[in-house]
């Protein structure tokens, strides 16, 4: 019988053997300093996530813009974007302001009314810089940009990408094809240089302005994932590779390095030079030992230092890039230096070892635990974190 070359690449990544790397805890040991939404009784139930301003439904994008604040976290569920002016040093402290319903108590897909530039349909990714925000509002395929942080309730967007204007909702605006200046699914957000770069999901691809757009409807300027604007299959077509992806959804940069997420083939690819042209295939990979690699901890149940489960968000903090390794419910920590394929974590948290896993290590939530954590955000000492299947945005401070 002849033994192909997948089955052999397959029995040698069940063969890997326990993970010995000492894992180095980049956060608190007495965990979250502050925990917003995500009450729990004394018997370990959450708490019901009615909404109001100091109740979270599944968030998936924090922002943290100092340790000061503002702080902005799309709330998901409740399909509105939270603002709290100062960053809250209490536990469940009330936002202060929110876009996209009419009240605290209120929610519904765009405030139960037509879409408009102040209505918000999942929201999943928010970036901030320079004075700009810009809200990944997924399930109205569009990128919301406001030019000047607001900072009251139901301040009306600027600019929308992703539609021709801000009554348009419709994945590629009805297209049969994606085009440079449609979005389909786009979850994730990220601002750099006056660079905007989307994580346009549904569409298999990212897509980078090279400016920050000031009219409706701009096109992007380049596109990472696919060969050109027109096509929108998994991996560009073909195996998985150094060019195409998958589910991107998380963005990190720093100086010129380029980093994202690509969550349906359990990696994050790094580009080292941040790309000049559509197509660029990345220079390494983490979470797979080469560009081929697609599967869940390397086709292993448990995780190890160097594979992942559905990595999401991204953030940079100081000299390490943080992966939310999202279905792993833990955060891992890379050495920016020391990027290289197949490249173990160095720093680990909301688990005991690299080897375990486990949404809030198969126990009740606690202030050091995570279920599902989609995004995270840093600023100075502290980490901001999307604890999604908590219900909860963990503030948590840098380790010693």
């Amino acid at each position: 019988m002849v033994t192909s070359a997948a089955t052999i690449r397959l029995n040698q990544r069940r063969a890997i053997p326990h993970d010995n790397h000492v894992p180095h805890r980049f956060l608190s040991a007495s965990g979250a300093k502050v925990i917003l939404g995500g009450e729990v009784t004394t018997d370990g139930l959450v708490q019901s996530i009615v909404p109001s301003a100091h109740t979270l439904f599944g968030p998936r994008g924090v922002c943290l813009i100092s340790e000061n604040g503002p702080l902005f976290v799309c709330d998901s569920g409740h399909h509105r974007l939270l603002i709290w002016t100062q960053c809250p040093s209490d536990d469940q402290a009330p936002a202060d302001f929110l876009i996209g319903q009419a009240e605290f108590s209120r929610e519904g897909r765009n405030a139960k009314r037509d879409v408009g530039p102040d209505t918000l349909n999942f929201p999943t990714g928010v970036a901030a810089a320079d004075g700009v925000l810009a809200v990944a509002d997924a399930w109205n395929h569009r990128i919301l940009i406001w030019y000047g942080l607001p900072l009251c309730s139901n301040r009306p967007a600027d600019v929308v990408l992703g539609q021709a204007d801000f009554s348009g909702g419709l994945a590629n605006r009805g297209y049969p094809s994606p085009r440079d200046d449609t979005l389909n699914w786009c979850y994730g957000v990220a601002i750099n240089q006056r660079r905007l770069i989307v994580c346009d999901t549904g569409n298999r691809r990212v897509l980078v302005w090279n400016e920050i757009p000031t009219a409706n409807g701009a096109p992007a300027d380049l596109v990472l994932g696919q060969r050109d604007f027109t096509t929108r299959d998994d991996n560009a077509g073909s195996a998985a590779s150094a060019l195409g992806m998958r589910w991107p959804h998380g963005i990190a940069c720093h100086g010129r390095t380029l980093a994202i997420s690509d969550a349906g083939n359990n990696r994050v690819m790094v580009w080292r030079r941040f790309p000049a042209s559509s197509g660029k295939p990345c220079d390494l990979v983490l979470g797979q030992d080469d560009f081929l690699g697609v599967d869940h901890n390397r086709s292993t149940y448990d995780p190890s230092s160097s594979a992942m489960s559905m990595p999401y968000g991204l953030a940079v903090w100081d000299d390490q890039l943080v992966v939310c390794d999202t279905a792993n419910s833990r955060l891992l920590a890379f050495d920016l230096d020391g990027l290289a394929m197949d490249g173990p974590a160095t720093g680990l948290a909301a688990q005991h070892g690299f080897a375990d896993k486990g949404d809030n290590r198969w126990r009740v939530a606690s202030r050091d635990s995570l279920c599902w954590p989609y995004d995270a955000s840093s600023s100075g000492r502290t980490l901001a974190i999307a604890d999604s299947g908590n219900n909860r945005i963990l503030l948590w401070e840098k380790g010693p």
